[in-house]
């Protein structure tokens, strides 16, 4: 895969994720424009099921100082998510049924268009954030505590 144009990393400390699924968008030619300028912001975005359609929405996409006269961007248009019609179904039956949320992950490149992939998720309770944040704070320690290990010479 593709390097990511943007990530939403707030969406792997808030959620469990459960499984992750491509999705093409429809954009505007200006949002291209400011998608390859690195003008998106991707964390406070969702999908939203709507008229069985997919829409990402709070996706923040900021137009170049240079975008054409004619054209008036808005930065947060909701923007459509393109998806094959059965995978959609699936989604919708697994929001509706079991409590899952749908999460914008990252914007990547393939083919030359631009995807997002998004994750069926379930919303983490405080404390389940805070057991995350123990282990990675234990991994961290225990991988500073192993190389400091190794570095220094052991005396006979």
């Amino acid at each position: 895969m593709s390097a990511p144009i943007a990530e939403n990393r707030r969406a792997r400390h808030d959620y469990l994720i459960e499984e992750r699924f491509e999705a093409g968008m429809v954009l505007e030619g200006w949002e291209i424009k400011a998608i390859r300028a690195g003008q998106v912001q991707l964390t406070d975005g969702y999908v939203l099921v709507r008229d069985g359609e997919l829409y990402l929405i709070g996706c923040r996409i900021n137009a170049l100082r240079s975008a054409s006269t004619h054209v008036h961007p808005e930065a947060d248009r909701t923007k459509k998510l393109l998806m094959h019609k059965d995978e959609i179904r699936r989604l919708i039956g697994k929001v509706e049924q079991r409590g899952y949320t749908l999460v914008p992950l990252k914007l990547h490149y393939k083919g030359g268009r631009v995807k997002a992939e998004i994750a069926l998720a379930k919303g983490k309770a405080l404390h389940d954030k805070r057991e995350t944040e123990k282990k990675r704070d234990w991994e961290r320690e225990k991988g500073r505590l192993m190389r400091h290990k190794v570095s220094s010479p052991a005396k006979d």
